[in-house]
């Protein structure tokens, strides 16, 4: 593989750090390690990271675990703090269109757990909830593995900032 300059940069954020070890192995395999940061966190709690850091955040179920939805709509709130502005966030949950959906043990909230494993089914109400405040771009259904498990894959993206001060410059960091 050859390196052009041009790529992206990672921050992964995980609770497990096996699974962030197992990422940073596979990176230093493919030769990438130099462009992949991990850092332990839990979603519970505000992200250490500075603001206005990241051009995008991805989330694979992250905001469909056993969170409510107060948890859910913090966590949101805290990707923008540090999503630059016109930054992109793009998560995947499941739905309430899912064969699971409304099985198992309920722990209210559309939480329902299925073999020890608890998933917060997203509304469309909610999904709005959470793009509100951002320009939602798309809301893509689409299935996966066995069920099949029915998820979405949102894309919303904060206004870019516009904003010009007195004097023509535009506004940076801490000059709004």
């Amino acid at each position: 593989m050859t390196d052009s300059g041009v790529g992206f940069q990672v921050t992964a954020t995980d609770f497990s750090a096996v699974g962030l070890a197992q990422l940073q192995h596979a990176a230093a395999t493919a030769g990438i390690d130099d462009r992949v940061r991990t850092l332990e966190h839990d979603a519970r709690t505000l992200i250490p990271l500075p603001d206005n850091a990241f051009d995008g955040v991805f989330a694979h179920m992250l905001l469909c675990m056993a969170l409510s939805a107060e948890q859910i709509l913090a966590l949101a709130s805290d990707i923008k703090r540090v999503l630059r502005p016109g930054g992109v966030f793009v998560y995947t949950v499941r739905h309430v269109g899912d064969a699971h959906y409304k099985t198992g043990i309920a722990h209210g909230d559309d939480i329902y757990e299925q073999g020890g494993f608890a998933v917060h089914f997203f509304s469309r109400a909610l999904v709005d909830a959470v793009a509100d405040g951002w320009d939602l771009t798309e809301v893509h259904s689409f299935e996966e593995g066995e069920l099949p498990r029915r998820l979405w894959r949102v894309t919303q993206a904060l206004p870019p900032r516009t904003s010009r001060p007195v004097g023509g410059k535009p506004a940076g960091p801490g000059r709004e």
